[in-house]
């Protein structure tokens, strides 16, 4: 069965550049080794990857063993559902892709919540 997103329609793809996923297939995907739940389709912005690091989650410094090449923002990347809620919680929850955001998510951020942040990923990410 494909993988759904969380508007009910087919997961479209979350990033090729970085790649992203849990799988590092370009799409936020899940199965049940992802234990974190690496499903929302984020668009990163400065604030964003700042909370990311004070909670002991660095998304900027490379990690290549595991294909990481470090957050820049205006990046697409699959983030944790529980470290995106924690952010939107404290003030800085990050634009998402609605359409490639796994329906996994929804086991953890409602609908409505993600809704408060959806966009349509623009062509100018200087603003981020």
């Amino acid at each position: 069965m494909p993988d759904r997103n969380v508007l009910g329609g087919l997961l479209d793809p979350c990033g090729t550049d970085p790649l992203t996923g849990f799988q590092r297939d370009g799409c936020c995907s899940t199965g049940p080794e992802d234990v974190g739940l690496h499903t929302i389709c984020a668009v990163v912005t400065t604030e964003f990857l700042e909370h990311q690091r004070s909670i002991g989650n660095d998304l900027t410094t490379p990690v290549p063993q595991y294909r990481f090449p470090g957050l820049v923002p205006g990046d697409r990347w699959c983030v944790t559902a529980l470290n995106w809620l924690r952010a939107h919680r404290d003030g800085v929850g990050t634009p998402v892709v609605l359409a490639a955001t796994h329906e996994r998510t929804l086991d953890v951020v409602p609908l409505e919540v993600l809704r408060e942040h959806a966009v349509d990923v623009p062509d100018d990410l200087g603003g981020l």
